[in-house]
């Protein structure tokens, strides 16, 4: 029998308020709960994009950012990232940071809710995404930071997901180059939130 994978529920404060599977809690009626979305940029300073694959429950065949996922019951934030880039891409993260500690948002499509406290990373990889997991990607693309911003806030990326959208907005004040994006402040992160070992990529 495999391992259930459970989630963080939260509260309106973003204190942990217990678990529950993650196979389960993505409905009509879902309860706020603990995520974590991720910009990943390559050798050549382009930005990883990732087509959701068309079997998830919610948001299928949308394009996003790099990669989502969610934090395991007292499982670091940081932790938690690189163990998703793996499984997701099959790539290594480094010089991984902060810069949305405070990210929220709520999406509905075909009567699912997304509705998630979920700090956005930046981070940089020099792997090649290789065998994308079937289950959660149909298809990767890199493409230029300034491009890829400049067609999402104009609506002219083609079925982009809403919290990627929200992200953008929220990124592009950052400045040109995400390199030099400043990062965000850990105390802003959700209480339920915690890092680990980020310290040491700095």
């Amino acid at each position: 029998m495999g391992i259930t994978e459970r989630v963080v529920l939260l509260d309106e404060a973003g204190a942990a308020a217990g678990t529950a599977a993650k196979a389960d809690v993505h409905h009509d009626a879902t309860p706020l709960h603990l995520a974590f979305s991720c910009y990943v940029f390559d050798a050549r300073g382009e930005l990883v994009v990732t087509r959701r694959a068309r079997s998830k429950a919610t948001f299928p065949g949308v394009w996003t950012n790099s990669f989502c996922g969610h934090p395991g019951p007292g499982e670091p934030m940081d932790v938690a990232l690189r163990r998703r880039a793996r499984q997701e891409l099959g790539i290594e993260l480094d010089r991984l940071r902060l810069v949305l500690p405070g990210f929220r948002y709520r999406a509905e499509q075909g009567g699912v809710i997304e509705n998630e406290m979920c700090p956005v990373f930046v981070a940089h990889t020099s792997d090649e995404p290789r065998e994308p997991d079937p289950g959660e990607v149909d298809e990767v693309r890199t493409v230029a930071w300034a491009l890829f911003r400049d067609d999402v806030l104009a609506g002219t990326w083609p079925g982009i997901s809403p919290w990627c959208a929200d992200q953008v907005r929220a990124l592009a004040p950052l400045g040109e180059d995400p390199v030099g994006w400043a990062p965000g402040d850990p105390d802003a992160l959700p209480p339920a939130a915690f890092l680990e070992s980020l310290a040491a990529d700095r």
